[in-house]
């Protein structure tokens, strides 16, 4: 039985964490601690709460009218064997893009390899970088500080299309 710890319950009709209506996961533990963050609840490792991921299907698949799924957190990158799991599950049977925020640039999860750049490869979009709060910029598309960046994927390959 494969699981995945979480945060708190699934999301669904979020506007603000990618492009379209988007379910959201949001998922438990980062070891980033990264002042001003938005989620410092999600840090402790063994906070929230362990679901199976047959289970998170299944409530997926009752989300009508979403066009993708976010992985937030926490740092989905810390779980990426399961982020990776749902994620493949969406695209291929809810035909939804899949989009990522982390707190790992996109070189350092390239550089990491392994099961965190197999999650990346899966990706559409990835929102990468730390939280700065000496950056913080509210008036940024789907991002919370200046140095952070929207990279649009190669879903497959991991390749850089775009950034904004």
């Amino acid at each position: 039985m494969a699981e995945i710890r979480l945060s708190g319950p699934l999301e669904r009709d979020s506007i603000v964490n990618g492009d379209g209506l988007r379910a959201v996961l949001w998922t438990q533990g980062c070891a980033r601690h990264c002042p001003g963050c938005q989620n410092p609840e999600t840090w402790s490792f063994d906070g929230g709460f362990l679901v199976d991921l047959e289970d998170i299907k299944k409530k997926l698949r009752e989300f009508r009218g979403q066009t993708g799924i976010t992985f937030c957190g926490g740092e989905p990158f810390e779980q990426p064997e399961a982020c990776k799991e749902i994620a493949d599950w969406c695209r291929q049977k809810l035909g939804w893009n899949v989009w990522s925020f982390s707190g790992y640039t996109y070189e350092q999860l390239k550089e990491i390899g392994g099961a965190k750049w197999e999650f990346v490869k899966c990706l559409d979009a990835l929102i990468d970088g730390p939280f700065i709060l000496a950056e913080r910029d509210l008036t940024m598309k789907f991002r919370g500080s200046r140095n952070q960046r929207l990279l649009y994927l190669e879903k497959g390959t991991g390749k850089i299309l775009r950034q904004e």
